[in-house]
């Protein structure tokens, strides 16, 4: 096309996408009315929205970020690509990640096993730049089953609750737990260390202060006779020799030099206890165990301990407190009390409620004044509840929730107080400097980079880099990371960084090289794509986002390509896009906060056929047959949208969300589902499913079970099976699995799950060597669109020895499938070498983290590596295919 043609066209476009905003104008007028105040420009509202110029009678087309910031309502636009900048990641980063792991490994196993703990926790600081859910619960496991202490117990079972969000079930609370020791909050209070015990079932156990012991110093009652207690008018009647044995203070005021020691009546009126304070001391020294005494007199009991140091008597008061306390507002009232009286097991207890309530009350100022100061920490500490551990889960949170707020720095400077390792100092800095950089605190976030970086994270270059940029020091930004480039390996995020400081091509070669050296960095892609639309380049922009959604889905990729969407005026394709991003984000804000992404579907709804209930059944169906999970995840959420309280939508969501590798909102939309169940046999599956993803696979099959003796259903049915098939199959087992799944398939259900059943029952018949029988249900699964199944079929053609139709029916596969990286991958293994090579190829183009083909290609090259001599090939080839691997996804294989 001509330069005269490609300008012609932009405005075309240009002229549609604001002929859009006016009417969104006008639409929004009507929806929210308040909003229309908030411009500040005199005379709001233009009849021409295009301007004619002074010096000519034309029309001048604005461009589409002047048109969207001029716009009273719609006062967005694209990143502007000199403004644009990838997130800090806030973690520890190693240079050199595998040998970090291995050098921690190392140390895991040359270390006693009480004292892992802090390691694994080490462990997961590394691992969180990965990303990956499951691999840091396990980090989060392995230290708190290697716990030794009430505190670490305490706050790493409320960190596992926090990471699970239980609290997102109907009818649960903060003190429940899922039945196993690792997050029983009971039994976190409890001293004592047996690792092999944390993934048992929790019991009830007695609290500890109602365990009588014979031999703790009774005496006779007759022994040294009776001592009276007057409390104002009133008398308590005690033993003086169980009195004295309560405390050496106690036994030398009854039988030492002072004058008590001869009275037989001492006045306690000021000594801070009541009457029945009192009784309950009697009470104690004469059993040595706690009627049912309610927290007042228990509170008294420990004020009295302290002031007469009776060990047992406040180790006794501690415990029994700290059993009692149950909720959160018992929780804020008693801490203080706790504090004052220095008892330790009351303060976990106390300290317990609140952790497990986060995120929702961060920001009560009970909670704040007892964590966020120098001064709170240093209180906790004097009952042993501060430590890194603590405050590294607060922050975390904080982060989480609002990462600029004064309670995350807050927060951070404790984390900071505490650090006492290297690696802490590093992550307490590193993690300062990202939060002083985003409140725009440029000096004070370089002194903190500069003092990570002293405390060995390299890493926090990039946190100097980004402060002295935004003070004006380009030059001196890109000097540092050019220096870093220059002495260590070369890895994809210091191209990348590089880019932010570069100037002209060097730019772009830096945002290429960083693609090229780890293609899962987002940033590149979407700056190459706001370039291309700042050339007017839309289609361009789209096939280039396309590349990393193709594998990778985040919202920052889906709202870009929605804006992309927008400006070619293919609003379907725009709000697909934005219902798949509510998916994974339900309360996303789109263009930089400032319009909410349901709204913006509202808007954009009124510009398209709108589609009845049919009509979604009806696209699911292709969307699903077509392997689009995209455009899956947004006709459900439509559909979710006309029908809220419909669980096997919630369900069918978190199965597409989990294949998208989006497991925390996977989890999100079962618990939903589960949530909305209408049924008890429902709502047992659904309970099943969280329980085997979150690897309780025999309480799953427990559910299944409950559930099909409620009532036979698919669902019930299919969990039971899949759980079965989970573990190692012989012949019997398999029998039993293909029953239950023939069993799911005679109850209603619809075509999607039908298929999704045929098509695991295929893979049984396989395993158990009945092909005909395999290919038989992959055909059936087909006839009902589960596209899938040519997979499941090339199979059993491979198996038979007829490899061209496994390649024909693999190819069945590609054509129908729009993500068909797994397609190719699989196709490969029906062809001869250099088809598959062309096959892995593409696979690896369409997913850089699938990693099968770059091991085939490190296998290959191997291979070839023994068969010629040294010279010709070397293993440097093998090093660089499975350097590849480790860049883009660290697995064990």
């Amino acid at each position: 096309m001509s330069r005269e043609g490609k300008e012609e066209s932009g405005n075309i476009w240009k002229s549609r996408f604001a002929s859009l905003i006016l009417q969104l104008s006008h639409t929004m007028r009507g929806f929210k009315l308040k909003d229309r105040c908030k411009t500040t420009q005199v005379h709001a509202y233009n009849t021409n929205p295009f301007p004619i110029s002074p010096t000519s009678s034309k029309l001048q087309y604005p461009t589409i970020n002047s048109i969207l910031s001029e716009s009273p309502f719609l006062p967005y636009g694209l990143p502007k690509t000199h403004s644009f900048e990838p997130p800090l990641d806030l973690s520890l980063k190693s240079l050199d990640f595998v040998q970090s792991l291995a050098d921690l490994y190392r140390k895991l196993q040359m270390t006693q096993d009480f004292n892992k703990s802090l390691l694994y926790l080490e462990q997961y600081a590394l691992l969180y730049t990965l990303g990956d859910p499951k691999l840091l619960r396990r980090c989060l496991q392995s230290a708190r089953q290697h716990a030794v202490d009430v505190h670490s117990k305490v706050v790493l079972s409320a960190w596992l609750r926090f990471e699970r969000r239980e609290d997102e079930l109907v009818g649960s609370s903060a003190f429940d737990c899922i039945g196993r020791v690792l997050e029983c909050p009971k039994t976190a209070l409890l001293h004592g260390y047996d690792p092999k015990s944390v993934f048992d079932h929790c019991q009830s156990h007695p609290p500890p202060n109602q365990i009588s012991d014979a031999n703790n110093f009774l005496t006779s009652e007759n022994d040294g006779g009776i001592i009276h207690f007057c409390i104002h008018n009133q008398e308590v009647n005690c033993i003086r020799g169980r009195i004295a044995a309560l405390s050496a203070p106690l036994k030398s005021m009854l039988y030492g030099d002072f004058i008590e020691s001869d009275k037989e009546k001492i006045d306690f009126t000021h000594i801070g206890i009541s009457v029945d304070g009192m009784r309950a001391v009697d009470s104690f020294s004469r059993t040595r165990r706690f009627d049912s005494y309610p927290p007042n007199i228990l509170l008294e009991l420990l004020s009295f301990a302290n002031r007469f140091c009776c060990e047992e008597l406040k180790s006794a008061s501690d415990s029994y407190l700290a059993s009692l306390v149950s909720d959160i507002d018992e929780a804020l009232i008693l801490i203080d009390y706790a504090l004052d009286e220095r008892a330790p097991l009351l303060v976990a207890s106390c300290l317990q409620l609140m952790l497990r309530e986060l995120p929702g009350y961060l920001y009560n100022p009970k909670v704040l004044n007892t964590f966020c100061s120098s001064e709170a920490r240093e209180r906790l500490a004097t009952v042993g509840q501060t430590s890194f551990l603590l405050y590294y889960f607060l922050s975390q949170v904080a982060i989480e929730d609002n990462m600029m707020s004064k309670v995350t720095l807050m927060l951070l400077e404790r984390l900071k107080e505490c650090a006492t390792e290297r690696w802490q100092k590093a992550l307490a800095m590193h993690q300062l400097g990202c939060v002083l950089l985003q409140r725009k605190d440029y000096k004070e976030a370089q002194r903190y980079f500069e003092m990570a970086i002293e405390a060995g994270h390299v890493y926090s270059v990039v946190g100097v880099a980004r402060a002295k940029f935004k003070q004006g020091q380009r030059f001196l930004a890109f000097e540092l990371i050019n220096g870093i480039i220059s002495e260590y390996t070369p890895m994809g995020w210091m191209y990348q960084e590089r880019s932010l400081y570069s100037l002209g091509k060097q730019k772009i070669l830096d945002v290429n090289d960083a693609t090229r050296l780890d293609p899962a960095l987002s940033f590149p892609y979407k700056y190459r794509a706001i370039v291309m639309v700042e050339e007017n380049q839309i289609e361009a922009a789209i096939a280039e986002i396309n590349r990393i959604v193709g594998f990778k889905v985040s919202p920052d990729c889906l709202e870009l390509r929605a804006w992309c969407f927008i400006a070619l005026e293919d609003y379907q394709s725009a709000i697909r896009d934005i219902r798949a991003l509510l998916t994974l984000e339900p309360n996303y804000v789109m263009f930089r906060g400032k319009m909410r992404a349901d709204h913006l579907v509202e808007l954009l709804s009124l510009h398209v056929q709108p589609w009845s209930p049919a009509d979604c059944w009806m696209q699911l169906y292709d969307q699903w047959s077509s392997v689009d999970d995209i455009g899956s995840l947004a006709v459900i959420h439509q559909m979710l949208i006309n029908d809220p309280g419909r669980s096997i939508l919630r369900f069918r969501q978190s199965l597409l969300l989990l294949r998208l590798n989006c497991q925390k909102a996977a989890m999100r939309s079962l618990r939903l589902a589960r949530n909305h169940s209408t049924s008890t046999y429902e709502r047992l599956v659904y309970e099943g499913w969280i329980l085997y993803d979150t690897g309780h696979r025999e309480e799953a099959l427990a559910k299944a079970e409950e559930s099909i003796s409620l009532q036979r259903s698919f669902e019930a049915f299919f969990l039971k099976a899949y759980a079965l098939a989970d573990a190692t199959l012989d012949s019997e087992s398999s029998s039993f699995v293909i029953q239950l799944l023939e069993e799911a398939l005679k109850c209603p259900s619809d075509g999607l799950r039908k298929g999704q059943a045929l098509n695991n029952l295929g893979s049984i018949y396989v395993d158990c060597n009945k092909l005909d029988l395999a290919a038989d249900c992959y055909v059936r699964a087909l006839e009902i669109k589960h596209t899938r199944a040519h997979q499941g079929l090339a199979r059993v053609y491979h198996l038979k020895s007829d490899q061209k139709s496994a390649y024909e029916e693999m190819t069945k596969l590609i054509d129908k499938a729009r993500n068909k990286a797994s397609a190719y991958e699989k196709r490969s293994e029906y062809c001869d070498r250099d088809m598959a090579n062309g096959d892995l190829s593409m696979a690896s183009l369409l997913d850089p983290l699938r990693t099968y083909p770059y091991r085939y290609r490190a296998a290959g090259t191997l291979s070839l590596s023994i068969a010629l001599p040294p010279l010709l090939v070397t293993n440097f080839f093998v090093q660089e295919e499975i350097a590849k691997i480790l860049t883009n996804n660290l697995t064990v294989g």
